[in-house]
């Protein structure tokens, strides 16, 4: 079986990098657009099991509504343990194949979501896909679950290269460009918005009603909630 864990803490906290450009409810509705983007995906791509792991009643729902399960936490520890919470649980179940991608890359496709899972199809693999900076991981595939420790946060991508080396293992990279496209910063807004109304997420920022394109730029969006 094939497992991928997505896991996404609270929406109202969600996004903090963005504040000097989105309101609170403009952050929480990008992050819960994401989220819904993540996981039409993993749901075309057709694994066995989509975890979403979390502790926040609303994401809980939208992940439900989506048909994903749920790996409940007891406390927001961060993105690291919630994938090393979902790793356990992936080796308990006897999983072959553990996958785990944020829940802030509206424009992964269940291609891309399928070619991630199918390079680690022998055991032992560890298959890595950068963000967009080259900085980040998006994307991992482990075979076993447990193959190695995952650890988050810049520099992550090349500490795991070099933690799965250490291991034993042949790190294997994967250039997954819609993967690599995670929201974080204003530059970041900008390319979601050049990818056009493919993605809930892209439709939604295209709407906001904004004073004006280059404020973009300026790191100024102004939206009026209602």
């Amino acid at each position: 079986m094939i497992g991928v864990a997505v896991p996404v803490k609270d929406l109202v906290n969600a996004k903090q990098r963005l504040l000097p450009v989105l309101e609170p409810a403009q952050r929480a509705d990008l992050a819960r657009a994401m989220l819904r983007d993540v996981l039409r995906a993993l749901t075309g791509a057709e694994l066995d099991v989509v975890w979403v792991v979390t502790r926040d009643a609303a994401v809980i729902a939208t992940a439900r509504a989506l048909g994903a399960d749920i790996l409940a936490e007891a406390s927001n520890e961060g993105h690291t343990a919630a994938v090393a919470h979902a790793q356990a649980h992936a080796a308990r179940q006897g999983l072959r194949v553990f996958a785990t991608i944020p829940g802030d890359v509206p424009c992964v496709t269940p291609h891309e979501a399928r070619a991630l899972v199918q390079a680690a199809a022998s055991s032992p693999s560890a298959v890595f896909a950068p963000s967009r900076s080259g900085l980040g991981t998006n994307g991992v595939a482990l075979s076993p679950p447990d193959a190695m420790p995952l650890t988050f946060g810049e520099p992550s991508f090349q500490n795991h290269l070099a933690a799965a080396r250490r291991r034993g293992l042949t790190p294997r990279v994967l250039d997954l460009p819609r993967l690599g496209l995670d929201v974080d910063t204003s530059d970041d807004l900008r390319a979601l918005l050049a990818e056009g109304p493919a993605t809930e997420s892209g439709r939604l920022l295209a709407a906001w009603s904004l004073a004006d394109r280059p404020a973009l730029d300026r790191q100024v969006m102004v939206r009026r909630v209602s």
